[in-house]
Formats: C-alpha cells, sequence, structure tokens
C-alpha cells in the first residue's frame, strides 16, 4: 500500500477535514544476543525494511481515535486522554495507547489525535511488530506536537508502554532498533548502560534470510515473564558476594567461579545463557568488524544451542529450521531470533545457494512440523522517522 493509498483510507475513516502527515517505524531482526537486553548484556539488531506506517493529524480536543488496516474486525477505538486504559478487547491499539500514556506519565502535555495504522511487518514472527506500532506512535506524536524529544528517549517510551500499559516484561533492545536503526548497519547496544555504536553490515556476497517457522508465539502468554523471573533471582543470589548489577557484567570464567552460588540448578543454566551470550554477541561483533563472517556464523550456530539447552526458549518448529538450516551448502550461520516459542531463525546464506536453501529447508521444515515456512531476504535500513513526498 503507498503513500496516497494510505491518505485516501485515512480520509475515508477520519474524514476529509484534515489532511495527514506520514510516518514510519522499522521491525527489527537480531543477528545475535537474545535474552540478554534485560540481563544487561549486549544486543547486536538491525532495522529492516518492514515496517508499520501511520497517516495521522492533531486534533483540537483530547479525543484519540484509532484504526489499523491490518486488523479491521477491531474497528475504530476511541477514547480520550483522560480515560487511558488497557483493555484486551483493543488487540493491537492498546501498543499506541500505551504510547501516549507512557508520555502522560513523563508530564508531557499532549491533544487528541487521529491516527491510521497500516504494517507489512509479519505478524507472531518475532520480528518485534509491537515495537514497530509504539514507535511509529512516538515518532508521531512527537512530531505533530513539535515535543522535540530525542529517539533514544521515544525508544524508552515505547518500552515503558509495553512494560507497564501492556504488561509484557521486555528489554529495551525492540525499542532502541526501531528508533536509531541506520541504513547498511547494524547496532551494537549495551543494555546496561545504552551506550551504543554502528557496526557496517558488509556482508561481501552474503545475505541476511529471515525464515519465519509460521508458528505463531504470543510472548505475553508464553514463558519468557518467567525466564526474566529466573534469571532476576539467580542474579541476586550471584549479588551475595559478588558487587555487581545485572549478569551481562560478568564474564565467563567470573560465572564459572561464582555459578555455586545460585541453588537452583536450572536457574544456574538461564544465567549461564545470559552470560556466555553476551560474550559471543561481542566476540561475533569483533568477527564482523575483522571480515569473519564464518566465525560470526559459528557464533550465532552456538546462540541457538544456548537458547535451546540452557535458556529453554526455542521449541520443536524453531529447532527444526535451524537444523536444516545448518545442513544446507552456503549456510554460514543460523539461530532463533526473537524472544522464542516460535517466530523465526535468522540465516547467513551465500548468494548463490539462496534458492536451492529455500527449497531444501522448506521441504524438510515441512515434513517435520507440517508447517509451511516464509522466507525474507532482509535489508538493514533507517529508524522512525517522517515520510516527506
Amino acid at each position: 500500500m503507498n503513500r496516497q493509498e494510505l491518505k485516501t483510507k485515512f480520509s475515508e475513516v477520519f474524514g476529509p477535514d484534515s489532511t495527514p502527515r506520514m510516518f514510519c517505524a522499522p521491525a527489527r531482526v537480531n543477528l545475535i544476543g537474545e535474552h540478554t537486553d534485560y540481563n544487561g548484556g549486549h544486543v547486536f539488531p538491525c532495522a529492516l525494511s518492514f515496517n508499520t506506517y501511520v497517516a495521522a493529524a492533531k486534533r483540537a480536543d483530547d479525543k484519540i481515535r484509532l484504526y489499523s488496516l491490518n486488523f479491521e474486525k477491531i474497528g475504530l477505538v476511541e477514547t480520550d486522554l483522560a480515560h487511558l486504559a488497557f483493555d484486551k478487547k483493543q488487540d493491537w491499539a492498546n501498543y499506541p495507547l500505551g504510547v501516549f500514556w507512557a508520555m502522560q506519565q513523563r508530564g508531557i502535555a499532549l491533544h487528541g489525535a487521529d491516527l491510521l495504522f497500516w504494517g507489512d511487518v509479519p505478524l507472531g514472527a518475532g520480528l518485534s511488530s509491537s515495537a514497530s506500532i509504539e514507535l511509529a506512535a512516538a515518532v508521531t506524536l512527537n512530531t505533530l506536537f513539535a515535543l522535540g524529544l530525542p529517539q533514544t528517549e521515544l525508544a524508552k517510551i515505547g518500552q515503558e508502554a509495553e512494560n507497564k500499559f501492556v504488561g509484557m516484561n521486555c528489554g529495551i533492545m525492540d525499542q532502541f532498533a526501531s528508533a536509531m536503526g541506520k541504513k547498511n548497519h547494524a547496532i551494537l547496544l549495551d543494555c546496561n548502560t545504552l551506550k551504543y555504536e554502528y557496526a557496517p553490515l558488509d556482508l561481501k556476497g552474503v545475505s541476511i534470510l529471515i525464515c519465519n517457522t509460521n508458528k505463531p508465539h504470543n510472548l505475553i502468554e508464553s514463558k519468557y515473564n518467567e525466564r526474566r523471573s529466573q534469571s532476576e533471582h539467580a542474579l541476586q543470589q550471584l549479588q551475595s558476594r559478588l558487587p555487581i548489577k545485572a549478569l551481562g557484567e560478568l564474564s565467563e570464567e567470573e560465572f564459572e567461579k561464582n555459578q555455586a552460588l545460585i541453588t537452583d540448578p536450572v536457574e544456574r543454566k538461564r544465567a549461564k545463557h545470559a552470560v556466555y551470550e553476551n560474550q559471543r554477541t561481542l566476540k561475533a561483533e569483533q568477527a564482523l568488524k575483522a571480515g569473519d563472517l564464518e566465525q560470526f556464523g559459528r557464533f550465532m550456530n552456538a546462540s541457538h544451542v544456548s537458547l535451546r539447552d540452557d535458556y529453554e526458549v526455542t521449541g520443536a518448529e524453531l529447532d527444526a529450521m535451524a537444523e536444516a538450516a545448518w545442513k544446507q551448502p552456503g549456510v554460514l550461520g543460523a539461530r532463533m531470533t526473537g524472544g522464542g516459542f516460535g517466530g523465526c531463525v535468522v540465516a547467513l546464506v551465500k548468494n548463490e545457494h539462496i534458492e536451492a536453501f529455500k527449497q531444501n529447508v522448506a521441504r524438510e521444515y515441512e515434513a517435520k512440523t507440517g508447517y509451511k515456512p516464509d522466507f525474507y531476504i532482509a535489508c538493514a535500513e533507517d529508524g522512525a522517522r517522517e515520510l516527506n513526498d
């Protein structure tokens, strides 16, 4: 759907009295560094060329009207700034409403607005459609009302909307990647300090291929929050001896010396993943900078194994997809990406092998699981922004 079509739809839904401005915010894929963000470690995502688009116009009153072309059965959602509340019946609309709410919590003065949403982000695939919706709303409000907030603050607002309004206890990575994406670059982000640097994605004849298992996941209803709680309890036990604020501060050696402080063997495994995955991410970024894509791919494979065995968030479908990918000629590495329990595998594949990869993996994966996969070649794109004609 192009911009003019969205503007036409806006007039059909909200009336022809105002001319909307256009905004977008991307989804993301995390190349390595999974379930490290809320453990104070590093992540290495890039923003994608899949976006949530918004046609929006401010209002003179305090009424908020939201409509999504992806969820037309929900219909028009209407409320006002004085009555912002989570309601499961509002479904997708809770994410932008959470952004209004989070801005109000900061004492930011807003007025009402009409917002029409449409996105080409595959839903339920683990590419963070929710963060894309949140950042699309955040950049829209920031621009419409001339708030002057930096992109990093918009990321924090999006995270707060998801944590405290929607009830999903996510880390900062998804919102940060959607806000701060840069074309042809990935982002190495220290989730403990929010220090970041861009790393050029010079893949030299290799493409990032996203393999959608088409096994939907709903992280709020999954064991995501349980994993976070287990990691936090492990951290508390380590803090009885170590002056640390997050698992991401530990080296592998420090963890090995002190892991006996964690009395529950399951929680010990969760903490091990958080520590080792963080170190893998730092080493992987250095391998990419050095042009060693083979080593980067090996780190990706090790990441999936840790997510499978220590953090236990993969499941049969993601494992089947990764295992099928590992067998293929031209594959440097493959791992689950996103929160887990369904969603996508991200793979590095040499360009001349992509078509054979898709055919072979689809055949083997469907035979094992009964699901037909989808494949997308990913490009790193810019973050949340206004679209100018």
